[in-house]
């Protein structure tokens, strides 16, 4: 399993070079998560992301670790924005390789649920 983690400031790219596209694998996921104009009712101008970047890059290692023996994947990459995210950038790149697509979305569903509720970061609004 190659996994790669990163977090930055810039913005998202939507050509990412990981995870690599292997011949054993027929199904490559990505998974984009772009700001939306507005959180919880209030119209906002982007989202702040605060990251603990070492606690953080070993829970999503864990957190991955422990989805593949039910999700059997070949590499997954995770790119995460930290500071302010204006509406329209992506915030979060997620890519999956698998054998087959059910495994790949599986693994990518499982994996963000559990993002959202193990993983040490947080948004506030950015408003208007």
């Amino acid at each position: 399993m190659d996994i790669h983690i990163q977090f930055c400031t810039e913005p998202i790219s939507r050509l990412q070079p990981y995870p690599p596209q292997k011949e054993e694998y027929g199904a490559r996921v990505e998974f984009y998560g772009t700001v939306r104009g507005s959180e919880l009712g209030e119209t906002i101008r982007g989202l702040r992301y605060e990251i603990y970047h070492s606690m953080a890059e070993l829970q999503i290692r864990r957190i991955i670790e422990e989805l593949i023996v039910h999700h059997p994947c070949g590499a997954i990459s995770v790119v995460h924005r930290h500071g302010d995210v204006l509406v329209g950038e992506n915030a979060i790149y997620v890519g999956i390789t698998a054998a087959h697509r059910k495994e790949a979305f599986e693994m990518l569903s499982a994996f963000m649920d559990r993002l959202k509720q193990d993983v040490p970061i947080w948004k506030a609004e950015v408003l208007k």
